[in-house]
């Protein structure tokens, strides 16, 4: 993740910290930028795997980290699924102190085009099932296991707030994900748990290369954008850092976006006339 004009910072933020990250699908995903930063703060990770194939991918990732990093599987469409990598979980661990849920699917299909008009039923339900309640269903377990508090943080994206091209059916599920956020929080507040949300630009990512015109959105995004810049993993994985650290104390319910500013643009900067 790091970069040569941006290192990656280490430090004993997260000692004696642990914390469950969802949502790692290969090098690039945001949920292992996020892990490779709070590792490099000295936090002990476990890491969930949808299948044998993300396994395989994932391992290796996992084992460049060093340490005595948990694995375990767990299809968050699946409640047996989860049952059994939470008592797995608990076996290795007696408390936690935080979650990164970084998980959201919708059907190629339905990344392009009418959203009218290319949404079905079960797609719908499908995309809210994995996006949104996969968040609220793994929040509940793992409040459980935070008697001492904590912190969570999800994943989300502006296309939850505006209109993004071949968006669709996700936006709607990400808009569930920030409200269920937010009803998070509130219900998990006086337990000393804070709940939060991080909406990065877009980025070279697995999901954005199944949207239908995801390099268009990366061009706007870096061309419309304040920073005039690609949204960069250290400053996601920073964000992170802090909500789910000492750092961020105070801070929950929020939607924090990191996408060099582009979701404050509301016209871009026109060519001056002649």
């Amino acid at each position: 993740m790091a970069t040569d004009d941006a290192p990656l910072p280490r430090g004993d933020l997260m000692k004696n910290k642990r914390v469950l990250v969802m949502g790692v699908a290969n090098k690039n995903s945001i949920a292992w930028g996020v892990a490779q930063q709070l590792a490099a703060q000295g936090a002990e990770l476990a890491f969930t795997y949808q299948s044998a194939e993300l396994e395989k991918r994932v391992r290796p990732l996992v084992e460049s980290l060093g340490g005595d990093a948990v694995m375990i599987e767990a299809d968050v469409a699946d409640d047996a699924s989860m049952d059994a990598a939470f008592a797995a979980l608990k076996k290795r661990w007696d408390k936690m102190h935080g979650l990164v849920h970084a998980i959201a699917f919708a059907g190629k299909d339905e990344l392009q085009g009418s959203f009218v008009e290319n949404t079905t039923r079960a797609g719908f339900q499908r995309a809210l099932d994995i996006s949104a309640f996969s968040f609220v269903d793994a929040a509940k377990r793992c409040a459980a296991m935070m008697p001492d508090g904590g912190a969570m943080v999800t994943m989300t994206y502006l296309g939850a707030e505006r209109v993004v091209p071949s968006y669709n059916v996700m936006g709607v599920a990400k808009a569930a994900l920030e409200a269920s956020m937010r009803y998070a929080a509130r219900d998990l507040g006086p337990k000393g748990i804070r709940v939060n949300a991080i909406s990065a630009g877009p980025m070279r990512t697995l999901a954005m290369a199944g949207i239908s015109g995801g390099r268009g959105l990366m061009s706007t995004g870096r061309e419309w954008s304040l920073l005039k810049e690609d949204t960069r993993m250290e400053g996601v994985a920073g964000s992170a850092l802090y909500l789910l650290s000492p750092l961020g104390a105070s801070c929950t319910g929020e939607v924090v976006h990191v996408d060099a500013g582009f979701h404050i643009v509301g016209v871009p900067d026109l060519p001056a006339e002649a």
